[in-house]
């Protein structure tokens, strides 16, 4: 699970309400009107916009947001650079020995594609294309997400013009003109609250998790291809370490 989206979430709405309650109360920032202006025009406006598969496939990304299994490129590299080395004392071979110490599915499937004999130049195509058709999953979610962070603000929008209108064509009867004011300025908060608390940070959570992945997997793909090129150790390490900051950049030679 990923602390700094809970806490996030759970610190902004935790001050929106206390600032509520200093004002007055929750009760009267509840508009059941408003809300279904908001909430259902957003989903809606989303189903218009993209095909029912593509709406219902985001729940699945989303988690990506809240449970996230953090890689470490320097654990990644370290364990590449200990395959090299078996393989320039073994033979490519011995690497489906170790096919049980490796946890992540992509690094396993190109591990098995260098032991079964693929061509290299196969290999990583195959590879390039897993790589980048996780990414447009990823991209997808965070731009259906992003396209309701646009749209709810918009909702919100319309429904402050409903109850202006209301409110206007009741200003003989003042009992109902609180009523219509409410909806009016409700849905504007709604709109900009789940857009800006919900919409917009997931889906700027997922594209930075989206280039974490795309990070790590280049790595692998980078190691797999120079151990299977029969490169020296060093050298596949100085050739990932490409891919990381300078400061976190670990070598497992002495100098």
């Amino acid at each position: 699970m990923d602390p700094a989206t809970i806490v996030g979430i759970i610190s902004a709405f935790s001050l929106v309400i206390m600032a509520m309650l200093m004002g007055g109360g929750v009760n009267i920032f509840v508009n059941i009107p408003s809300l279904m202006i908001v909430v259902g025009g957003t989903f809606g406006a989303s189903l218009i916009n993209y095909p029912l598969k593509d709406i219902f496939g985001v729940v699945s990304v989303v988690r990506n947001a809240f449970f996230h299994k953090e890689q470490s490129p320097r654990e990644i590299i370290a364990m590449l650079v200990q395959f090299g080395e078996k393989v320039r004392k073994e033979g490519i071979l011995s690497l489906e020995n170790s096919l049980k110490e490796v946890s992540d599915d992509f690094l396993k499937k190109g591990i098995q594609m260098a032991v079964d004999g693929l061509e290299p130049k196969s290999m990583e195509d195959l590879l390039r294309t897993e790589i980048d058709f996780l990414a447009d999953r990823h991209k997808l979610g965070a731009e259906i997400l992003a396209t309701m962070g646009a749209f709810a603000p918009a909702m919100g929008l319309i429904g402050t013009l409903i109850g202006l209108v209301q409110m206007l064509q009741s200003m003989d009867d003042p009992s109902s003109i609180g009523p219509a004011m409410a909806v009016a300025l409700l849905t504007t908060f709604y709109g900009a609250l789940m857009a800006n608390l919900i919409f917009l940070p997931i889906s700027g959570k997922l594209k930075a998790r989206s280039g974490e992945e795309s990070l790590v997997k280049e790595v692998m793909l980078e190691g797999i291809i120079s151990i299977v090129a029969g490169d020296n150790p060093r050298v596949i390490e100085q050739k990932l370490h490409v891919f990381l900051a300078p400061r976190l950049r670990e070598t497992a030679f002495k100098v």
